[in-house]
């Protein structure tokens, strides 16, 4: 049996409060995370049998339904994505499901495939994708999460800071780094098999996950491994802020796609 994609949306949201159901593109933004990874299923030959959005308010399973997915009302009170997945992926039959953050309205197709397919023949039960840093920029910024792999492709550690930093800091004055050398960039997109899935939203927030508010730290102390595909940078971003918005509103207006 192929995957569930799994799409956790909140209605609340601390920088941009009820931005899943802004739709000054004609369509919420729901919508247009639903209809990337329904396209996403069309090009995965199989690879992705289902797409479920798990929901906390009643106007977001109306809204994913009317784009085309299969929609459940989950508690109000879960603390992470994660934890709002496993209660909706209890009640699938499909044994890997793959976590797509409902605020990804361009999210790669590619991307999602490659997630569905990346436990196949590895023993590993939890997975996500990452993708070169090519800028001092991004490396210094820590809204983008970087990731250090070991050389089985696994995850050694997740941050917020630079890493690995270069000892030689006039590598940063200089950006001497060359391309492929700053590291990798994680993108939000995970993978489980169910049975990983219901053990980790049963574990305690991690130290590490609490500093770094980071949740897949906590699997990482649990002992977890984390196997990690390496992708092509995303042409999109998770919309966060009123500006991110008005961003991916104008390149929706380019496109001549406003409903």
């Amino acid at each position: 049996m192929g995957a569930a994609v799994v799409i956790p949306a909140r209605l609340e949201s601390t920088r941009l409060p009820r931005k899943l159901l802004l739709a000054e593109t004609g369509r919420p933004l729901i919508a247009h995370t639903v209809e990337r990874v329904l396209e996403a299923q069309a090009e995965s030959e199989g690879a992705i049998t289902r797409v479920l959005v798990a929901a906390d308010d009643s106007g977001l399973v109306e809204a994913a339904r009317a784009a085309g997915a299969e929609a459940v009302m989950t508690r109000s009170d879960h603390s992470c994505g994660t934890d709002r997945i496993a209660e909706a992926a209890a009640g699938v039959p499909e044994d890997v499901i793959v976590n797509v953050q409902g605020d990804e309205p361009e999210v790669e197709t590619s991307h999602v495939v490659t997630a569905a397919r990346l436990l196949d023949g590895h023993d590993e039960e939890m997975g996500t994708v990452a993708y070169p840093i090519v800028s001092r920029e991004d490396f210094m910024d820590p809204n983008l999460v970087k990731v250090v792999l070991d050389r089985q492709g696994r995850a050694l550690y997740f941050s917020r800071a630079p890493a690995p930093f270069p000892r030689e800091g006039r590598a940063l004055e200089t950006h001497s780094l060359r391309e492929g050398e700053w590291g990798l960039a994680h993108l939000g997109i995970y993978v489980y098999r169910k049975s990983l899935l219901m053990r980790y939203a049963e574990l305690p927030r991690s130290a590490l996950e609490e500093r770094e508010k980071l949740e897949q730290l906590r699997a990482l102390e649990a002992g977890e491994p984390i196997r990690v595909a390496v992708v092509s940078p995303p042409r999109g971003r998770a919309i966060d802020a009123r500006e991110d918005y008005d961003e991916f509103r104008r390149r929706v207006a380019a496109e001549g796609k406003i409903a």
